[in-house]
C-alpha cells in the first residue's frame, strides 16, 4: 500500500529542498585551496548595503598603484 503525503505540491517541494539542503551540510564540502573557499563563502554571503557603500568610498580614498618601469614591461617581469 503506497503512503500518500498530505501535504500541498508547494510543501512538498520546501521539504525536498531542504532536506537537499541539510544533506549537502551533512556531506560537507573540501577546497584545494583557501582561496577557492573564501571565493565559495564570498558567493554564499551577502554584503550589507551601508559596509558596501563604506568599502566603495575607502577605495576610491587609496593611491593609484605605481607605474611599472618601461623596461619591466618590455622584459615581461
Amino acid at each position: 500500500m503506497k503512503h500518500r503525503s498530505k501535504l500541498s505540491p508547494e510543501q512538498q517541494q520546501l521539504e525536498q529542498r531542504s532536506a537537499a539542503h541539510q544533506t549537502h551540510h551533512q556531506a560537507g564540502q573540501e577546497f584545494a585551496t583557501t582561496e577557492e573557499l573564501l571565493r565559495f563563502d564570498a558567493a554564499q554571503t551577502a554584503v550589507p548595503p551601508q559596509l558596501a557603500e563604506r568599502l566603495k568610498q575607502s577605495a576610491g580614498q587609496l593611491p593609484p598603484p605605481p607605474r611599472r618601469s618601461w623596461w619591466k614591461n618590455l622584459l615581461g617581469q
